[in-house]
């Protein structure tokens, strides 16, 4: 039996580079007081460490208060989304192999050392938003381990200066994957078969662009989260980037065209028997029998896809559709919302609100302008 699995559990890291970041909330990460980490170890040990320490769930409490600071520790760290998380031990993990090759200790390290690590990887072709995401591995690892921070380093900030300064200047700029608006996402449908897996990506794409989703949104929705009303959809997000404590409740509204997302998501859910747990899941493909016998069904997982098999997916899609299949990515889909409502004139406040944007900065760089002289404010004028 085949599965799927080479579509969808595809890891795209550039899209985890550019899903978490060294900004102020990195910086902000977990501070401890008190040593706790292998400090001074081999960097097989300190790698074991960090991969446990960054999954471990919150202890049970008896009362001491040594249980009680080990159970604030890991609550503090579950204020760090899985995504960032995941792309933590990843980075920590090159750390730990460049140090270990070295002869170096990877904790507590040098700021020296950091600098010639974000060198050496830069040199192996990782992009700027990559290395940051490097530096803010480091750093939550020292503090985590109770050490000094040495990713503040003059050394480190001039050696990452450098590199983007580098990377500008070669015209290596951050790309965007390709907003997926209502024309390219019409384009990426029609050749889509009603088959199982056919009409689960097409219920994936338009809920996604209905929504306004992030891919992790998209692929962890569950059946229970859904709200049948007159008008639509109403899916209650537990937590999301921009609100990790609150839920959030976003519309899915019936269409009158086959971007429907609602009977979309209808006909999916009749034709995998759908009815509770995760909505979006993994398919077996059956493998192929003689012709004298009936085919077997393709076999339907029990748990939701991970939110790379929806970027996987979107960049099949396109591609069979004609497009640039890395072009496109898990954030197409809410690009493509924002964006055709920006063309449609919407108002920035109702598209802050339908992306659930903080505020307009960050709106801004999910939205893809067309002819920039189009409406130009001094047409006519000059």
């Amino acid at each position: 039996m085949t599965d799927d699995r080479a579509v969808e559990d595809r890891v795209l890291p550039e899209d985890v580079a550019t899903s978490v970041g060294d900004n102020d909330a990195d910086r902000s990460a977990l501070v401890i007081l008190r040593p706790t980490g292998p400090i001074g170890s081999d960097a097989a040990s300190v790698s074991a460490w960090f991969d446990t320490m960054v999954d471990s769930d919150a202890p049970v409490l008896d009362g001491s208060l040594a249980a009680e600071r080990e159970a604030a520790e890991t609550y503090a760290r579950m204020a760090k989304a899985e995504n960032t998380r995941r792309a933590y031990r990843a980075a920590v993990r090159a750390w730990c192999a460049w140090c270990d090759k070295r002869g170096l200790t990877p904790l507590p390290a040098a700021g020296a050392d950091v600098a010639a690590f974000l060198a050496s990887e830069r040199g192996r072709g990782l992009t700027p938003e990559t290395l940051k995401l490097r530096r803010a591995a480091i750093r939550y690892l020292h503090r985590a381990a109770g050490c000094a921070v040495p990713t503040d380093d003059v050394a480190v900030s001039e050696t990452m200066a450098g590199i983007s300064r580098q990377a500008a200047r070669q015209g290596e700029t951050p790309r965007k994957k390709v907003a997926a608006t209502a024309a390219i996402l019409r384009q990426i449908l029609a050749p889509i078969p009603d088959d199982l897996r056919g009409l689960r990506d097409r219920a994936l794409l338009l809920t996604g662009f209905a929504g306004a989703l992030r891919r992790a949104e998209l692929a962890s929705i569950r059946v229970e989260q859904l709200e049948q009303t007159e008008r639509g959809l109403r899916l209650t997000l537990p937590q999301t980037k921009g609100s990790q404590t609150d839920a959030v409740t976003v519309p899915l509204p019936y269409g009158q065209t086959e971007l429907c997302p609602v009977r979309a998501l209808a006909a999916w859910q009749k034709a995998a028997r759908i009815t509770a747990g995760p909505v979006f899941r993994r398919i077996w493909l059956p493998r192929k029998v003689p012709p004298d016998q009936p085919p077997p069904l393709p076999r339907i997982g029990s748990q939701a896809i991970t939110p790379w098999a929806v970027a996987a997916i979107v960049q099949a899609r396109a591609a069979a559709a004609g497009f640039g299949g890395r072009e496109f990515g898990g954030h197409s889909l809410k690009r493509g919302a924002l964006t055709t409502g920006m063309d449609r004139g919407v108002h920035p406040a109702k598209l802050k609100r339908l992306g659930r944007h903080k505020s307009f900065d960050v709106l801004g760089e999910y939205l893809e302008f067309g002819d920039l002289f189009e409406g130009h404010p001094l047409t006519g004028v000059l």
